[in-house]
Order: structure tokens, then C-alpha cells, then sequence
């Protein structure tokens, strides 16, 4: 049943009174008729009651009108409108595949069925929201508390910043309770600002097992070194370890691991064979890494060098490191060359990237300033006092980013090899990296072998603290409910009653201008 609702009843009351009007003008004017002097009065008499009762019937007639005219004009003053409800907005519960993949999920499943009794409807936090039923929901979970879940998982593949400010858009005014996890990997981009309407709550991987980063071969070829990988949601750590070197197809045992078949290639090169997955390429030779500098920056070079050479302590095989203030040779070859110069970098080192070459640039413009902390799991927040005003790559892949989400460390893939730029500089005036503890251990992984198609990022359980995923007001908010009180909309009916009145008046006009030509032709 539709409701309706006077916006200004006042101004509407008011307007209201000029009903008065033509009542005060139908009284005045009902006065005597005039007596006229015929012939048979019998006649006459008749013919005058019967005019009298036909004018009270019209003036009547006319006086209702009139004040329905007035009355219909007094409601467009009130303006009049009418109230449509608001369609049913029910909260939607949103699971990123990253958890519904995970064990992780046992860890929400008694909150996510709590929403879902309060009305919340369940959908993927992937490309098209897609709605999760009761069944599927089910068997995610049965197969998150199942014992036999693998410790392996596979990382979003969106960036969830950009994944949730999309589902915010694309169910406005409704409430949003996100469940994701809490890995570096899944957040991308400058991390944007969401409505109050979005309730996020991360939950933290389960920690990876043990996997094989890198193995090397020692120089007299007697020995082989593993380097070993584990990670948490704190940080990711390696160790080495050192065993004899196996036979051909002989069988490499490591404590927590699968067994690994080492195996001689035709073209000279050994490899480690996992049952399942990727081979590991075993490595013959040790690091090149080469620092050029210029005068002005002499301290980012001296602290390059140390946190260089304290990395190197987590490699099997010590790198070999040069520092100097001349340009290496063309023919020179390198793995790294870290370029600590506002020069650009020549043309012919550039294209040695597309050939395995690893180039490191650090900000060259004078920058901006800035307020930010280092993204990244550390026991001391890492200032960056300054960055430069240049935008990542658009396919480039932010490794480092800050509090804000403005990436900090950017990676982009050339051929075989990669240029990394550093939007700020490890000068004391431009950040706190120079000079931090964490810097070496930010340095290992990029100094560690790729594992071939990315086999290692599934074992990286790295993850933000629920402060860099959100801003403190967006952490802080209360928990939006199932379902949110809608304002109802109003139609504006206001039109439609100056329409009535236009209408009663041509008709009050027809009823009076036919009253006048009926006593007109009486009187004749």
C-alpha cells in the first residue's frame, strides 16, 4: 500500500483556508429575488420553486468544486510526495580463493556461519563476485578441517585491495565482511580507501613447510649445498645445507623433505628432481655483483656494500662483489649491477638485462617528501623521509610498498633478467633503509635463484599487519550489520495534484459558464 507525505504541512494548512473563500461568496450571494408583476401568479409561483431548487442544486454543485480547487491547490503547497521503499539489502560475506584453499578457513568458519544465520549472503572475492551455496560452502569447509590438508597453497591471484574496492562499488549500501588472508603477495597498488560499510578481517597463513630454493655444487665437485626455505606470516627464512655429492640418479634425503633424484644433463648441467614439481637447477658458479657509484653517492654505496656482504652470509656460495667509481667493463660479466648514479644507464648495459643481467637503479629526481613506514614484518619500522614522484611500471610488480600502498621497490621482467628501481635511496636523508638491520634480509630473496614458473611464491607465508591493509579508522570501525536501515526514496506527486486542480477548475468554469446560459435563456 503506497504512503504519502506532506514535506511542508504548514505552508499546506495555511493554504488550506482559502476554502473559505468561495463559501463566503455562495453566501453573499444567496439575497432575495426581485418581485415582478405578471399576469397569473399561479404560474409564476410554480416556475419560481422550481428555478430555486435547480440554483441551489448548481450553486452547491459549483461551491464543492470551487473548494476542491482551492483544497487541491493547498496540497501542491504541502508538497506532496510519495514514499517508495527501499528494496531488502542484505550483507554479503566475502572469501578470497587464497582461503578458501587453505586450512586457514577452519579459523573463520564459526564467524562466517554466524553471518550467514543473520542473513549475510556468501560470495568469492573473485572476477564477477560469484555466489558460494550452501553446498559448496560446505565442502570448502570440510576440506579445510580435514587432517590431510597440504601446508602448500596457491596465492591470489588478484591484487585484493583492487578486488574489494570493486565489490564495494559494485554492492553499494550494503554491508561488506571480507575474510582474507594476510600474504604481501595478494596486495598490489596503493591501497585504497573504502566505505564504512566494508568490515575486513584477515586471518594468517598456516606456516609453509620445508622447500628447496637453490642447490649449488662446490668448485673440486665433491659436495652439494642446499639452500632450504621456510616462511611464516613474520618472515622467510633459509638455511644451508652441505652433504656429499650423489651419484647420478642417486637419491638426495633431507630431513622434512621428499626425496630429490640428482640427475646429470647431456649438456653438462645437474639438476634435482622432486617427485612432484619443478626441477631445482644446480648452480656452478658463485654470484657477480658489481656497485657503481658517483661522488654524490658514495654513503648509498657504502651502504649497499654492507648489507651486500652480510646477505651473502645466507648463500651457499660467498658472491664476488666489486665497488667502484668507473663504469664496468662491457665485457665484464655480470649477475647484478647495482647503478647508485642520477646518470642514465648506458644503452648497452640496459640491454644486457634481456640476457639474464639483474640492473638495480635507485630514485634519480630530487623527490618529494614523505611520511611512510616500510610495509614489510619487522620488529623496527623503517622511515622513508623521502621517493620520487615516478609511478611504477604498469607491468612491473611492486616487491616493497609502504604503510600507504605507494610501492616502494618495483620489478620489471626484461627477456631473462629484470631492472629494479627504488623509488627512494638508502641515503640517511631519503629513508632509514641505509642504516636498518632489516635491509640485508630484504636483499636475500632478490639475490636468491628464481625458482622455475614462480614455484616458490606458494610457500611464501609472509604477511601485513591489519594497519597496512587498512587505515586506522577503516580497523578500528564497528562491524556493519546484516542489514542496514535504507532511507526510502520519494516521488514527487506534486505535478499530478496541480494537474487535479487545473482540471477541477475547467470543469467548476464548464458547470458556471452553462449555469449563466441557462439563466440567460430562462429570463428570456
Amino acid at each position: 500500500m503506497a504512503a504519502f507525505l506532506l514535506q511542508h504541512p504548514m505552508a499546506g494548512g495555511l493554504a488550506l483556508l482559502g476554502i473559505l473563500v468561495p463559501l463566503a461568496i455562495h453566501l453573499w450571494n444567496r439575497r432575495p429575488g426581485r418581485l415582478v408583476q405578471v399576469g397569473s401568479l399561479r404560474w409564476l409561483s410554480t416556475a419560481a420553486n422550481r428555478r430555486m431548487r435547480n440554483l441551489k442544486l448548481e450553486q452547491l454543485l459549483l461551491l464543492l468544486l470551487r473548494a476542491a480547487v482551492v483544497a487541491a491547490l493547498a496540497l501542491a503547497v504541502a508538497d506532496p510526495a510519495r514514499l517508495i521503499p527501499a528494496p531488502p539489502r542484505h550483507g554479503q560475506i566475502l572469501l578470497s580463493p587464497d582461503l578458501l584453499g587453505s586450512s586457514s578457513l577452519a579459523a573463520v568458519r564459526t564467524t562466517v556461519d554466524s553471518l550467514r544465520k543473520q542473513g549475510y549472503e556468501l560470495r568469492q572475492l573473485a572476477p564477477g563476485l560469484p555466489r558460494l551455496s550452501g553446498a559448496a560452502w560446505r565442502r570448502f569447509d570440510s576440506l579445510a578441517t580435514a587432517t590431510n590438508v597440504p601446508t602448500r597453497f596457491e596465492p591470489s591471484p588478484d591484487n585484493l585491495w583492487a578486488r574489494v574496492q570493486q565489490a564495494a562499488d559494485s554492492l553499494p549500501e550494503r554491508p561488506l565482511h571480507v575474510f582474507t588472508l594476510a600474504t604481501q603477495s595478494s596486495f598490489r597498488g596503493t591501497r585504497p580507501t573504502l566505505p564504512s560499510t566494508v568490515h575486513w578481517q584477515t586471518v594468517p597463513a598456516a606456516d609453509s613447510g620445508t622447500w628447496v630454493q637453490a642447490a649449488y655444487q662446490t668448485p673440486r665437485g665433491d659436495s652439494l649445498r642446499l639452500l632450504l626455505g621456510s616462511s611464516n606470516e613474520a618472515a622467510t627464512q633459509f638455511r644451508t645445507v652441505a652433504m656429499r655429492l650423489p651419484s647420478a640418479n642417486g637419491e638426495v634425503r633431507v630431513p622434512g623433505l621428499p626425496p630429490l633424484r640428482y640427475e646429470a644433463r647431456s649438456n653438462g648441467r645437474a639438476v634435482l628432481q622432486p617427485t612432484t614439481g619443478p626441477a631445482v637447477p644446480v648452480q656452478t658458479a658463485a654470484l657477480r655483483l658489481a656497485i657503481y657509484h658517483d661522488a654524490a653517492h658514495a654513503q648509498d654505496a657504502k651502504y649497499m656494500q654492507a648489507a651486500l656482504r652480510a646477505a651473502s652470509l645466507g648463500l651457499p656460495i660467498t658472491p664476488l662483489l666489486t665497488v667502484a667509481t668507473t663504469l664496468p667493463a662491457a665485457t665484464q660479466q655480470l649477475d647484478w649491477l647495482f647503478w647508485l648514479s642520477d646518470t642514465p644507464v648506458p644503452a648497452a648495459w640496459q640491454q644486457r638485462t634481456t640476457r639474464g643481467l639483474r640492473l638495480w637503479q635507485e630514485a634519480a629526481t630530487a623527490g618529494v617528501p614523505t611520511n611512510a613506514t616500510l610495509a614489510q614484518p619487522s620488529t623496527q619500522p623503517i622511515r622513508l623521509l623521502r621517493r620520487d614522484t615516478l609511478a611504477s611500471s604498469p607491468a612491473g610488480l611492486e616487491l616493497w610498498l609502504d604503510g600507504q600502498g605507494q610501492p616502494v621497490l618495483t620489478r620489471t621482467s626484461q627477456g631473462r633478467g629484470a631492472t629494479y628501481h627504488l623509488h627512494t635511496r638508502l641515503h640517511p636523508s631519503w629513508s632509514e633503509l641505509g642504516s636498518s638491520a632489516e635491509l640485508p634480509t630484504l636483499l636475500l630473496p632478490l639475490l636468491q635463484p628464481d625458482l622455475p614458473t614462480s614455484a616458490a611464491q606458494p610457500y611464501d607465508r609472509r604477511s601485513l599487519a591489519v594497519s597496512q591493509i587498512l587505515s586506522l579508522k577503516q580497523a578500528t570501525a564497528a562491524s556493519p550489520r546484516a542489514h542496514l536501515v535504507t532511507p526510502p526514496t520519494y516521488a514527487d506527486v506534486r505535478p499530478w495534484v496541480v494537474m487535479l486542480a487545473a482540471l477541477l477548475f475547467g470543469l467548476e468554469r464548464w458547470l458556471a459558464r452553462r449555469r449563466v446560459v441557462s439563466s440567460a435563456s430562462a429570463t428570456v
